[in-house]
């Protein structure tokens, strides 16, 4: 490999440094680099696309701009010329990756994961480039093992090695139940890569211990070892926990275009240029520019962040979608009007006790939240609102009449129709 990198013409040797700088963007940690750097000096001199491997557990099909993050890293490989193995954890998936985990997740059916897969596809291909990319199922490998061939998967790694995994390490210490199928996944995921024979592999820095697993199965079938790429975690809206469903902290890429729009202007001021680096296509120099445009004051941060907005909108729903998002914050928000297309929602007078309701109750039926914690929450904070006026006190009662706006933050708005 060295004698390879002597025989790089200038030409092929900025391709390999551009490579570089470009994958390296936005990265956690690159283990070891320079084997990533030998792997790409090979490629650019025998033209032999790497074989770029991404797992996924398809327990969650909802992709948010968190997952993107890694998904924008695949992209760059392929732009490149290289190949995406997307991996769909369909056997995997029945197992549960337990990382992070402080107890036993529960199995998905094998209907649960092909649905969910199909799902993640559909979403995915809004980023990857189809015709760069094998979509893989481990069963395809997975199920065909014979007990003896697990047992000997298993002889590859110890207990010990396992424990070095700090959510295994934590629940062993504290007594919380530990079953021996979950040691399974990493070993499982590592053996991915022994028969697709990635080069390298990505995922985010809480998949580290499986990624390296990789690397040493590999090792041990007398294979070339992979590379590991770990990307950042991108935080939330909140600006403090990673980016989760769960937290309502995020943005997803198949919601509507104003709401994709609306969510972005409340990223955070600090964490607007993370967000430009790791789940936009914007190039380097625009984000450069970005970069010194707020570090010196010659962009202003909401400027910047309504190009943030319009380029999230752009990149999952079209530039003619982004225009119109654009538009209908700086009317509605901006500008103080309400939007001219209100949903109009059917409140059902079973729901009323003398034409009364409690607020949190109201929005829950008329579908602004999905739980009364989440409506009680959103009151609390001052977030909603009966004709433009904030409600209180959960527990208020009000009397919603026929063509009342009932709102709940900056982007969900219904006019009431008594049923």
């Amino acid at each position: 490999m060295l004698e390879g990198k002597k025989s790089l013409t200038a030409e092929q040797k900025l391709e390999v440094d551009r490579q570089l700088r470009v994958i390296s963007r936005g990265t956690a940690e690159i283990v070891p680099e320079e084997e990533l750097a030998a792997k790409i000096t090979e490629s650019v001199l025998t033209g032999r696309p790497l074989k770029i491997k991404l797992g996924l557990d398809p327990s969650a099909p909802d992709i948010h701009i968190g997952h993107t993050v890694v998904l924008h890293k695949l992209r760059q490989f392929q732009e490149f010329g290289h190949e995406v193995q997307l991996l769909i954890g369909d056997f995997t998936g029945r197992i549960g990756d337990p990382t992070g985990k402080s107890e036993t997740r529960k199995q998905l059916s094998e209907e649960d994961v092909k649905r969910n897969a199909k799902t993640y596809q559909k979403q995915i291909f809004k980023i990857l480039d189809p015709a760069k990319t094998t979509v893989v199922y481990n069963s395809e490998w997975l199920s065909p093992l014979s007990m003896a061939d697990v047992i000997g998967l298993t002889a590859k790694v110890t207990v010990a090695r396992m424990l070095e995994r700090d959510d295994f390490s934590k629940r062993y210490q504290s007594g919380q139940p530990i079953s021996i199928y979950e040691f399974l996944y990493p070993l499982l995921q590592g053996y991915d890569s022994v028969e697709l024979e990635s080069d390298v592999e990505l995922g985010g820095t809480d998949q580290k211990f499986n990624l390296l697993m990789g690397r040493t199965l590999q090792k041990e079938y007398g294979k070339p070892a992979q590379a590991a790429i770990m990307v950042s975690l991108l935080e939330g809206l909140d600006g403090v926990h990673k980016m989760s469903k769960s937290l309502g902290n995020y943005i997803g890429i198949d919601e509507e275009p104003n709401q994709i729009y609306g969510k972005a202007m409340s990223v955070p001021d600090e964490l607007m240029v993370k967000y430009y680096e790791l789940a936009t296509d914007v190039g380097e120099e625009e984000l450069e520019r970005l970069r010194n445009g707020l570090a010196d004051r010659s962009v202003h941060p909401r400027d910047a962040k309504m190009q943030l907005a319009r380029t999230f909108v752009r990149m999952y729903h079209g530039e003619e979608a982004a225009s119109a998002a654009e538009l209908h914050f700086v009317t509605v928000f901006q500008q103080g009007a309400l939007p001219e297309d209100i949903e109009e929602v059917v409140l059902p007078a079973s729901e009323l006790d003398d034409g009364m309701i409690r607020a949190a109750k109201l929005l829950t039926v008329l579908g602004l939240q999905t739980s009364a914690s989440e409506a009680r929450r959103s009151i609390q904070q001052g977030a909603a609102r009966l004709n433009e006026q904030k409600l209180a006190d959960p527990n208020d009662e009000v009397q919603p009449k026929d063509g009342d706006v009932v709102q709940v933050g900056k982007r969900k708005f219904v006019r009431v129709k008594l049923g």
